[in-house]
C-alpha cells in the first residue's frame, strides 16, 4: 500500500500535500478532544466544589453579609482575607453562582479596598521620593512630572465616582469618610505641594548652573506650569490639561505672570522656592528689556 501511494504521487516520492493535510486533520482532532476533556474536567471540578465546599461558602456568605467596619484599613484587611479564602475554589464565579452570594456587597467591599489601597500606594510613593542631584535635570523633572500625574489621576478618578460610591458604601456599612476632601485627598495634596517644592528647587538650581543659557526661559516656564498644576489639584476642578492649552506657553515676561496669579496656597517653603523662580524671571525680563533697548539705540544710530 505504501508503494502504491508513492507511485500515485508520481516520481516515486511521497506526496507532501496529502500527508500534510492528513497530519493537520489529526492534530485538529486531537486538539478538539483535548479541549472537550479539559472542559469536562473543569465542569467536574466546579461541580465538586459546589457539592463539597457548600458549608465553607455559606460561612463566607455570612461573613460578607455581616461585615461592618468603621476604618477603611479594616476593609482592606478583610478583602485580602476574603480573596485568599475564595482562591481555594477552582472557579470563583462559576461556583458562587450556585449560592446566594451577596455579589453587590462583595464587589463594593473590593471596590472600596482597592480604591483606597491604590491611592495610599501612590501617596506613599510620592512621600518617599527623593530628588537625586546627580541625576540629569531633564530626567529628574520628568520623574517628578510622572509622579505628580499619578497623584492627579488618582484625585480626578476619585472625584468621578465619589458621590455614587459614598451612597452605596453607607448602605453596606463600608467606611466612606476617606473619600471626602478631608480624607485621602488632603494627604495627596500635601504630597503634591512637597513635590512642587522639590521640582521648583531643582529648576532653581539648574537655572543657577546654566547662568543665562538658551533654555533658561523654557526651564522657568516648566517650573511655573508644574506649580500651577499642583496648586489646582482639586477634585471639583476640571482637568488642567485642557486649561493649559488655552494659555500660550512660549511668550516672554508677561506670560509668566499669568501663571503666578494662580500659584497661591502653598506652604512657606514652597512659596519661597516659587519666589526664587519669580525673581529669576524678573531678572531675565529686565535683561531682555535692556538688550532690546540697546538694539533700538543701535538701530537709531545707524539711521
Amino acid at each position: 500500500m505504501r508503494r502504491d501511494s508513492k507511485r500515485d504521487c508520481g516520481g516515486g516520492g511521497a506526496c507532501p500535500e496529502a500527508g500534510g493535510t492528513s497530519g493537520s486533520g489529526a492534530a485538529n482532532a486531537r486538539d478538539m478532544i483535548g479541549e472537550i476533556e479539559n472542559r469536562s474536567s473543569h465542569l467536574i471540578a466546579i461541580r465538586s466544589d459546589v457539592e463539597r465546599q457548600g458549608d465553607f461558602i455559606r460561612f463566607l456568605i455570612k461573613e460578607v453579609e455581616g461585615a461592618a467596619f468603621a476604618d477603611i484599613d479594616d476593609v482592606v484587611t478583610f478583602v485580602k482575607w476574603l480573596d485568599v479564602e475564595l482562591s481555594r475554589l477552582v472557579d470563583e464565579r462559576a461556583v458562587l453562582k450556585h449560592f446566594a452570594w451577596p455579589e453587590q456587597k462583595a464587589d463594593a467591599l473590593r471596590e472600596a479596598a482597592f480604591g483606597y489601597r491604590d491611592l495610599k500606594k501612590v501617596e506613599a510613593e510620592a512621600a518617599a521620593f527623593c530628588d537625586d542631584p546627580r541625576q540629569p535635570c531633564a530626567s529628574a523633572l520628568k520623574k517628578m512630572q510622572a509622579l505628580f500625574e499619578k497623584l492627579e489621576h488618582g484625585v480626578y478618578s476619585l472625584s468621578r465616582v465619589r458621590d455614587g460610591a459614598m451612597n452605596r458604601y453607607r448602605g453596606y456599612q463600608i467606611p466612606w469618610e476617606w473619600m471626602q476632601d478631608t480624607g485621602i485627598v488632603s494627604q495627596i495634596k500635601i504630597q503634591s505641594v512637597k513635590l512642587a517644592r522639590k521640582y521648583l528647587r531643582r529648576v532653581s538650581s539648574e537655572l543657577e548652573a546654566t547662568q543665562g543659557g538658551p533654555d533658561e526661559e523654557e526651564l522657568m516656564l516648566q517650573g511655573v506650569r508644574f506649580a500651577f498644576r499642583v496648586h489646582q489639584v482639586d477634585p471639583t476642578a476640571p482637568p488642567l490639561s485642557h486649561t493649559l492649552t488655552l494659555i500660550p506657553m512660549h511668550g516672554h515676561g508677561a506670560q509668566f505672570y499669568r501663571f503666578v496669579q494662580f500659584a497661591g496656597g502653598f506652604d512657606g517653603d514652597t512659596m519661597r522656592a516659587f519666589q526664587e523662580i519669580k525673581e529669576k524671571a524678573n531678572a531675565l525680563q529686565s535683561q531682555r528689556d535692556q538688550q532690546h533697548l540697546q538694539q533700538q539705540r543701535l538701530a537709531a544710530g545707524r539711521s
